[in-house]
């Protein structure tokens, strides 16, 4: 007998009635033979409404206290979805993470898991009951609920996955799979049957919305197989056609064809760039610039230095946008004058465009292609990342669409080669 995982964003959950289709899909999983676990989000909405809630009341909650308001979006969601399958003739029962539990370490808002004791998930699952475990949360060694981010729920359900050694996790969301860009976009992307966890690591990490980062991290550290697939199909589409549809995440090995070259265009608007221009040209000066960025909890993505002119370089580095008023408040009455800056340039009118493939380990000109497109449509790059299945570019973020479907085009994504081989 099978374990599967199921995980239901917040669309999926978004009301009674989606609810209900959700229990149909679940109670015929479960008919069907297979140990069922159910990792749900909160209410479309809910979790946004709480947190609004609760900057009306200080504009700088508590982390603790967030975490114990933002969790509860999640209970909600799970026992209103073991009372439906309960309405529907199935066992099922309900469990908040501090209760298997999911054990976390104490960063509020943004813990990381450590451990889940399965016992208790087990010993329902060998009662024939449908097991809900609450997304998103843990609990710390201290007993404190904590909550893993936005996101979350995705890592929590393969998390849940790789404990119980399940078969597969189903991501159930309002997509059919992982496409090779956004279609909202291009309207020609296609939908992969197969993506591996390397790009799809790259994706998750350049911008792809489909699955969060960490969740990614933690099915290829486990190896735990994955499937994307939509939840707003007939919830009694037969299992076996269910089993085979949307996108599975698998291991570079387990891909039988030939790899494209380029299997996606990642992107992301949620980017801010800065400049610190003139600075001595000495050792240790990338530490003394980001080094208090890192101690302020900001994350930095692309850096680029410059050659040294007359013993001074301009020093480049990009962040998330949300942390742009940080960062520039930082930059501008800490690091700048400690490490003697000119001047420093601000902008957050820039976007990250990527190109992602195992592919292009073993073909050249991949990136001369990208570049080559790029300046035919007149767009200049500001800064580059490479890696050995990808290209990054920061660009201004007016060009960001146009990029995206230049890109798709040259690298011919919207044919399915397999396809055409076959």
């Amino acid at each position: 007998m099978s374990v599967i995982v199921h995980k239901y964003g917040g669309t999926s959950m978004g009301s009674v009635e989606r609810i209900q289709n959700v229990a149909r899909r679940v109670a015929k999983w479960h008919a069907a033979g297979h140990q069922v676990v159910v990792v749900p989000s909160a209410m479309a909405g809910e979790t946004n409404r709480l947190l609004g809630l609760a900057k009306e009341l200080s504009t700088q909650p508590d982390p603790r206290e967030l975490d114990m308001l933002a969790s509860t979006g999640e209970q909600a969601s799970s026992a209103l979805l073991a009372m439906a399958l309960q309405a529907q003739g199935v066992s099922a029962r309900s469990y908040t993470g501090w209760q298997v539990p999911v054990r976390t370490d104490n960063s509020y808002t943004k813990a990381r898991i450590r451990s889940i004791d399965d016992a208790r998930i087990r010993a329902d699952l060998d009662a024939g009951r449908v097991v809900i475990v609450t997304g998103f949360q843990g609990v710390d060694d201290e007993g404190h609920i904590t909550t893993l981010g936005r996101g979350g729920s995705d890592t929590s359900a393969v998390a849940v996955a790789a404990a119980l050694k399940a078969d597969e996790c189903l991501i159930f969301t309002d997509v059919d799979g992982v496409y090779t860009t956004d279609p909202r976009v291009v309207p020609e992307a296609r939908r992969m049957g197969v993506i591996s966890f390397e790009e799809m690591l790259e994706m998750a990490s350049l911008g792809s919305k489909v699955l969060q980062i960490r969740s990614v991290e933690f099915a290829g550290k486990y190896r735990v197989p994955v499937r994307v697939l939509s939840s707003l199909t007939d919830p009694l589409i037969p299992v076996e056609v269910e089993s085979a549809s949307g996108t599975l995440i698998t291991f570079e090995e387990d891909q039988k064809m030939e790899t494209a070259v380029v299997s996606g265009i990642a992107f992301s608007r949620d980017e801010a760039k800065f400049t610190l221009v003139g600075v001595p040209d000495t050792p240790g000066i990338a530490y003394s610039i980001l080094g208090p960025v890192a101690a302020a909890n900001i994350d930095v993505d692309m850096i680029l230095q410059n050659q040294s002119v007359q013993g001074t370089t301009d020093f480049s580095f990009t962040v998330n946008r949300n942390e742009f008023l940080r960062t520039q408040d930082l930059l501008k009455n800490q690091v700048g004058p400690t490490v003697k800056a000119r001047e420093i340039v601000a902008d957050d009118k820039v976007c990250k465009v990527s190109i992602v493939g195992i592919g292009m380990r073993s073909h050249v000109g991949v990136a001369s292609l990208m570049f080559r497109t790029l300046s035919e449509e007149g767009i200049n790059i500001q800064m580059i990342s490479t890696s050995e299945i990808k290209t990054s570019v920061i660009i201004n973020d007016k060009y960001m669409e146009l990029a995206v479907r230049a890109l798709h085009k040259a690298f011919e994504l919207d044919q399915d080669k397999s396809t055409a081989e076959a």
